[in-house]
This record gives C-alpha cells, sequence and structure tokens, in this order.
C-alpha cells in the first residue's frame, strides 16, 4: 500500500472593516441589522446605478498584500465575474481576475513542532461580497446586506501538507489581518471565511490530481476537521480503485460529514470580462508610499526581535506577539521599568493576562497601564512591597484606577521587616495551633508553610516571608 501525502490549498475570503461598502455609501458592518435594511440601488444592483469605489479599500488591500511579500501592481482593473445565484442580485459579481491589485507573495508558517512551511499566494485581489440565503422552515430567504461589503480573496498555492498546517495558516492570517487593523477576522461573523482544496497523491510523486473543494465552514477547528475527513475519504476510495472527482462539497459541523453541492466549476464558467462603469485603479508611487508608510512591523519580525532583544523564550515572545496592543503593552512596560525583561512578561502573562480574559478587555483598555505595571515591580525590587501584596495589588489599581505606589501608601500595604513586630505574630501562631507544632515536631515538615501562611493572614500579607520563615524556624527548635 502506498504512503499518501496531502495537497492543500485554501481560499480565504477577507471582509475589510471600513465603514462603508466597496462601491457605494451603505455601512459595511451589517452584522446586528435586520435583513436587507442595510441596502441601496447599487448594492442591489438596480438598473442605471453606477458603483464608485471606495479608496479606503484599495488602501487596506495594498497593506495586506505588502504583509504578504506581494507585488503591488502599478495598475490593476475590475472585472465581472458572471454566475447566476439567488443572493446574487446584478447576476454578476464586481471582481478582479488577471490585472489585480498585487501578484505573488508568501507567508511563513512557524509549526509548534519546530519546522517552518513557506505558503505561496497564487491570488490577492479586492471584490465586493454577495448577499446570504438561509434556510429555513423549508424555505429559501435571501438577505442582501452583505452585498457590496469589500473582500479582500487570497487563494493559497498547493502548498500546505496536513489538516494542521492548514489550520496554523489561518491562526496566523488572522494574527496578521488583526495586527494590521485590516479586519476583525472573526469567523463566526464571516469578516474570514474559508474554502479548501484538497487532493492526495503518492509520496514523493511531483504532480497533482484532481481535487476536492470543501466549503461552508465557519471555525478553525472545523476546517481542521474537514480537511482531515477528506483526505481519509480519499484515501479509501483511491485504496477502492476508484477515481477521485472534483466535487464542491459542503462540511456539516453537527454531523462531522462532507455531503456534494455540486461539480466544481473552472474559470471559464464565469467568463470574466472587463467592467465597463469603473476605470482601472493606477497606483501612482506617493499615494503606494503614503500607504505603506502605515505598515508596522510585522507579529513573526516582532516575535524575533523580542527573543534577540530581550531574551525572550520563544514560548513567551509568541505569547506576547500574539496580539498587537498585548505587543506594544509589554515592550512600553519594559521600556519603564529597564530591568530584566522575563520579569515584565512573568507579570504580563500571568496576573495582567488574566484579569485581560476575565474582563474580555484588550490590553489597551487596560486601567492598569505599562507605566504603572513597571511601577509596581520596580516597589517588589525595593523591598517595599512582598510578591503577595503585589498580586493582589494588581486587581487593586484595575479596579480602582489609581497608581500602584497611591495604593500601597492609603492602605498601608508596605513590607514590615520589624524582627519584633513579625516575632510576636509568630509567637501567637504557634500558640494558637498546639496540634499543629506537635505535628510539626514530629517529622511533617510540610506544615512550615501553614505557619507561614497564618502569620501573613494575621499581618495582612506584609510580613516579609523570609524573616517571618527565619523566625518560626528559631522559635520552632
Amino acid at each position: 500500500m502506498p504512503e499518501y501525502e496531502p495537497i492543500i490549498g485554501l481560499e480565504t475570503h477577507i471582509q475589510l472593516n471600513t465603514a462603508t461598502k466597496i462601491f457605494c455609501s451603505c455601512k459595511a458592518d451589517s452584522w446586528f441589522d435586520a435583513p436587507n435594511t442595510n441596502i441601496c440601488p447599487v448594492c442591489c444592483g438596480l438598473p442605471g446605478v453606477l458603483p464608485v469605489l471606495n479608496e479606503k479599500v484599495v488602501e487596506k488591500g495594498v497593506l495586506l498584500a505588502a504583509a504578504m511579500h506581494a507585488d503591488i501592481q502599478p495598475i490593476s482593473f475590475f472585472d465581472r465575474k458572471n454566475y447566476f445565484y439567488p443572493d446574487l442580485p446584478k447576476g454578476y459579481q464586481i471582481s478582479q481576475f488577471d490585472k489585480s491589485l498585487a501578484k505573488g507573495g508568501y507567508l511563513e508558517l512557524p509549526m509548534p513542532s519546530g519546522y517552518t512551511r513557506r505558503v505561496g499566494i497564487w491570488k490577492l485581489h479586492i471584490e465586493e461580497d454577495a448577499g446570504k440565503t438561509k434556510n429555513e422552515h423549508g424555505r429559501r430567504l435571501i438577505d442582501f446586506n452583505r452585498c457590496g461589503v469589500p473582500l479582500v480573496e487570497m487563494v493559497t498555492g498547493p502548498d500546505l501538507r496536513s489538516a494542521d498546517e492548514a489550520a496554523q495558516y489561518l491562526i496566523r492570517l488572522r494574527q496578521l489581518l488583526r495586527w494590521l487593523g485590516i479586519s476583525e477576522a472573526d469567523m463566526e461573523k464571516g469578516h474570514l471565511r474559508c474554502d479548501a482544496n484538497v487532493s492526495i497523491r503518492p509520496k514523493g510523486a511531483d504532480y497533482l490530481n484532481p481535487k476536492t473543494e470543501i466549503k461552508n465552514v465557519n471555525s478553525i477547528d472545523a476546517v481542521r476537521d474537514a480537511i482531515q475527513t477528506e483526505i481519509e475519504r480519499q484515501v479509501r476510495e483511491t485504496e477502492a480503485g476508484h477515481k477521485i472527482e472534483a466535487w464542491t462539497l459542503e462540511w456539516d459541523e453537527d454531523t462531522g460529514k462532507l455531503k456534494k453541492m455540486r461539480s466544481k466549476e473552472t474559470e471559464a464558467d464565469y467568463r470574466y470580462f472587463r467592467e465597463p462603469d469603473l476605470l482601472p485603479v493606477h497606483m501612482i508611487e506617493e499615494w503606494k508610499a503614503s500607504i505603506l508608510a502605515n505598515l508596522p512591523e510585522l507579529p513573526l519580525e516582532r516575535r524575533h526581535r523580542f527573543t534577540e532583544q530581550y531574551g525572550l523564550p520563544e514560548y513567551d515572545a509568541d505569547i506576547l506577539t500574539g496580539e498587537r496592543n498585548l505587543s506594544d503593552y509589554y515592550e512600553a512596560a519594559v521600556k519603564t521599568y529597564q530591568g530584566d525583561p522575563k520579569k515584565v512578561s512573568n507579570w504580563l502573562m500571568n496576573d495582567v493576562m488574566r484579569i485581560m480574559n476575565e474582563q474580555t478587555i484588550t490590553a489597551d483598555q487596560l486601567k492598569l497601564t505599562p507605566v504603572w505595571l513597571a511601577e509596581l515591580i520596580k516597589l517588589i525590587d525595593a523591598n517595599t512591597i512582598n510578591v503577595s501584596t503585589a498580586k493582589s495589588l494588581v486587581d487593586k489599581v484595575e479596579t480602582s484606577g489609581k497608581s500602584p505606589a497611591a495604593i500601597v501608601a492609603a492602605e498601608g500595604l508596605a513590607k514590615v521587616s520589624d524582627d519584633s513586630a513579625i516575632r510576636t505574630a509568630c509567637q501567637e501562631v504557634l500558640a494558637e495551633n498546639p496540634n499543629e507544632v506537635t505535628s510539626f515536631k514530629g517529622g511533617k515538615a510540610t506544615l512550615m508553610g501553614f505557619f507561614v501562611g497564618q502569620v501573613m493572614k494575621k499581618m495582612r500579607g506584609k510580613a516579609d516571608p523570609q524573616m517571618t520563615h527565619q523566625i518560626l524556624e528559631e522559635l520552632l527548635k
């Protein structure tokens, strides 16, 4: 039995977060709108209307093209892609075909197991979205709100070799889109949609076999599961001597099964021709330079820099560059602290991100600013407060919006290093717990943690832990 190699390419549709649609002034984000309320004659394709290109769509498309290392074209055209479907009111979609906004490009894909896969980009162009079709109680309902929403369609080469690689590609793409600020990239809301083309071949072969296309996948986990299911199906079919047909398949997430929708279209089926109602897009150098001036340091570049400049482990650097505002927060805190960058990373990934997760907020929405996080760590370094107090301060700063130093002063939280005060508290704890003292002297050494905890509780967490431990050892002897 030969060993098979999956060949996978992904087609992604990325909804750009512009205020208005691509060719009219209707608002672009209509997720919460009632059906067919966010529409106009232009996006409904009524006779006699003329589209007008939204400049911001081009600019966001250029930013993505640059981040994908694609060649931004000096001139591009719009084309009509002709097909007939109930949610496409014009009977064609305004898209780009052979003269698109950008050519080529790639995305480096560092895999958790340690290797890197380079995924080539075959197509990157801008276009309008179609509407939505919903089946309900035996009826097919049409919502045109999404018609004319701006998209970037991006198609990879057949460069992915497993369902896990496909999932990782979507994770990194989503990260990049949010990092650039050009899309919310929420798959559940349709901001990022993905179709997967899947085929198999014997390992070592250099030809491509017929592929199937998987549609209706609404999450990264669903993409992974659907692709893996199709790979296994194609292996079974091939081993049984059957040919793989080029079908479009639909993924049913509830049952975890694929079913045939229709035979797969080819480009010839769409009868592309130039859009007569729109002028070519001329990307003059001055305009291009003004757009690219807003291109930030990219996440993988920053991840590498964090390991080199700050000496962070790969794990820390990957977490801290997951979102751009979190990455900016970390760097601002490090620059203010001017101490061990790993210490800042520990506090941010544990205590600060806990608050972010609990409150469902991003780093730029925290009341605990990078300056105040640095101040809190400096208070520990200066032996003003202990770690236990510092951990409680994280929540107090976030709740009150006051600086750590101000809260320490107002609540008297500074660490107590007075030998006599700590000794008195230790003596009281031992007197209050005679059974535990007997057990400790009988060899149960783990009770030392209990005694330290009781002293800290009695002194409201302000006792110097090291001094407390030393005094307790002395008294217990």
